[in-house]
């Protein structure tokens, strides 16, 4: 149907930053749009530099950037795309964000102690943002930290398509890697057909980051096929620390299956020497061929960002996308 008289029509445009150009290619392909040409380089102080080439003005902007290393580059680099576009009258603007910055700072837990996620929210308002779109929030209560919309989406379906598609004959019990994840098990447990959950009792110490103690197993694993969800991996030592603990526990075997694949140092080593039998990432940080292994699969988010992205666009739905689950 052609607009009214009078009535501009909308224009979708995708604008990505550099650290992650390969999902941004993908979600322009899955709109059938291409990504907005812009000139990006970075002074040898340090600084960005970010320009459009072409007419921003009344667009529907969609500014696509993943956080990964180096992460302060890349988020200042987003903030720069969001003030270019503000002033360029950009109707309204759209951080997509797949892997939020700072997710793990979002309270605190000594005195003194910043929250991170809370200041990463509030420079984005302040460059301009409208709105943030984001991927399986390390906790649901960053949504609040944002003083406008936040669409949340979640990779379980996906995740949990794949582990039905492969082992959905198996005898599984889904495990979260601590006590805080339990309530994640359970929506993955009933996913799979309502399977059995155990978790792993771990102690951290707040002054060493990266760093847990498997202790143990709580639930019965005994014989299963075990699906250790979690949000992310980092340098992957909770993780495989917990696969040891489930094997020793008599698990018949373990995959991993995790939103975030950060795979900082030594996360790799230690994943391709682990006895997981698959680990299961996304693509919403890129995996360089460096960091990949052998029992390594990575499955695409592209298609639930262009679709999530469309439904704001046109003014629909987002939370219809997840069939409850957003």
């Amino acid at each position: 149907m052609s607009p009214k008289s009078g009535t501009p029509k909308k224009n979708l445009m995708l604008f990505s930053g550099r650290a992650h150009r390969e999902l941004a290619e993908e979600v322009a392909a899955n709109l059938n749009v291409t990504i907005t040409p812009q000139t990006a380089h970075t002074f040898a102080n340090g600084e960005l530099f970010v320009r459009f080439e072409e007419s921003v003005r009344g667009t529907d902007a969609f500014v696509i950037q993943s956080h990964t290393t180096p992460i302060n580059e890349w988020v200042m680099e987003q903030l720069i795309m969001v003030d270019a576009l503000k002033r360029a009258s950009a109707k309204r603007i759209t951080v997509v964000i797949p892997f939020y910055p700072y997710a793990r700072q979002d309270k605190k837990h000594k005195g003194r102690e910043p929250i991170s996620a809370r200041l990463i929210a509030d420079l984005f308002k302040t460059a301009g943002a409208d709105r943030i779109m984001t991927v399986d929030l390390h906790t649901a209560q960053i949504q609040g930290f944002f003083d406008g919309p936040v669409d949340h989406l979640f990779a379980q379906n996906l995740l949990a398509q794949h582990i039905k598609k492969t082992y959905g004959d198996a005898d599984i019990a889904v495990v979260s890697p601590d006590s805080g994840r339990v309530r994640l098990a359970e929506k993955w447990a009933q996913q799979l057909g309502d399977r059995p959950i155990a978790f792993i009792h771990k102690t951290r110490d707040p002054d060493k980051p990266n760093q847990a103690v498997a202790n143990r197993v709580v639930g019965n694993v005994q014989g299963k096929l075990c699906v250790l969800v979690d949000d992310m991996i980092d340098t992957g030592g909770t993780i495989v620390k917990a696969t040891d603990a489930l094997l020793e526990e008599g698990a018949a075997d373990v995959v991993i299956a995790t939103t975030h694949g950060i795979l900082s140092d030594p996360a790799t080593e230690r994943l391709s020497n682990c006895k997981a039998r698959e680990v299961i990432v996304t693509n919403s940080l890129p995996i360089p061929a460096e960091k990949r292994f052998g029992n390594l699969t990575v499955l695409s988010i592209a298609p639930m960002l262009a679709e999530a992205i469309q439904q704001v666009f046109e003014d629909g739905s987002v939370t219809s996308l997840f069939d409850g689950h957003a």
